[in-house]
């Protein structure tokens, strides 16, 4: 009876990481990259420099940590429909080498910084930010199957679901911005979807891990299937 309860958790807490984690990239990246100045980005890499260390890797934390929470999340789900938790786990993963192959374009910005190649350096800084809005395709696109799953479920609460559904068209939207009206996602209020997606993702992440699940319902569904 306890075994869905303490996976809830866990699987709650390892999202934490990955928002922990993830936040501290996107965070140090902010502060040290400027799109429009060569010059600035190079100095503040250059003088900053274990901090851009720690903004990417802590970028291939989040991305390592967030298979296990969507594995995690799989193994919550699956009973509710399996072929939809089943999609739920390709559309999760599908992104990650993705991810982890655009860390290295981050990396490059680094190297190319400290050769003085600013050219070459913002040619990388612009190559890993497109690179980051095709991986928000996938990132939007695993939301509408987690949040269906989560409404479908009867032991995690509805209402969640239904900000999961919303919010998969955040970075859907950022996709489309970034490449079709470049510059458009410059500011989270260019987007107000993504508040949505970003809040509904907290709030999924904090209930398992405090409140963690209706465990007889969940036994309830397996028994079913």
């Amino acid at each position: 009876m306890e075994f869905p309860k303490k996976t809830a958790r866990l699987t709650g807490f390892i999202g934490i990481i990955v928002l922990v984690s993830g936040s501290l990239a996107h965070s140090i990246n902010t502060k040290l990259l400027n799109f429009d100045n060569a010059i600035e980005t190079t100095n503040n890499i250059l003088s900053s420099e274990s901090l851009f260390r720690l903004s990417f890797v802590s970028g291939l934390i989040m991305e390592t940590v967030f298979v296990f929470y969507a594995f995690f999340l799989y193994k919550l789900l699956r009973p509710v429909n399996k072929n939809n938790a089943t999609l739920m786990l390709i559309l999760a993963l599908l992104p990650v080498p993705i991810f982890l192959m655009n860390q290295l374009n981050l990396f490059a910005v680094l190297l190319s910084a400290k050769e003085q190649m600013q050219e070459q350096m913002m040619f990388y800084i612009n190559l890993n930010k497109n690179g980051g809005f095709i991986v928000s395709i996938f990132f939007g696109l695993w939301l509408l199957p987690l949040g269906y799953l989560v409404f479908k479920s009867s032991y995690l609460p509805k209402i969640l679901g239904i900000f999961l559904m919303i919010g998969c068209f955040g970075y859907l939207i950022n996709f489309i911005q970034g490449f079709l009206f470049p510059g458009t996602e410059a500011t989270l209020w260019t987007n107000p979807v993504l508040i949505i997606t970003h809040i509904s993702e907290l709030l999924l992440m904090l209930w398992l891990l405090i409140m963690g699940i209706n465990v007889k319902k969940w036994n309830l569904l397996i028994r079913k299937t």
